[in-house]
């Protein structure tokens, strides 16, 4: 069967979306971005991961890799 993009369905937000094809993606990251990549990357020890002068979509995808990170130092959980 061919697929017909016409019935694909779209995402549900924009947060569905790749931070690359956001129109406001180049706009400044937001209050609450800076305050929560700044947060992460203290969590995960990576400094550097935050800078004050990030897009929007740029603070997005380091929020999503420091987010993983941090998931992934947690380990699996454990079972009894």
């Amino acid at each position: 069967m061919d697929h017909d993009p016409k019935r694909a369905p779209e995402p549900a937000s924009n947060t569905e979306k790749d931070p690359s094809e956001w129109v406001s993606g180049d706009d400044p990251m937001t209050g609450a971005q800076a305050s929560y990549l700044k947060t992460l990357a203290e969590q995960a020890h990576e400094l550097d991961a935050f800078s004050p002068g990030l897009s929007k979509a740029e603070a997005s995808r380091r929020i999503d890799a420091l987010r993983a990170k941090l998931k992934l130092q947690d380990g699996p959980p454990h079972t009894l």
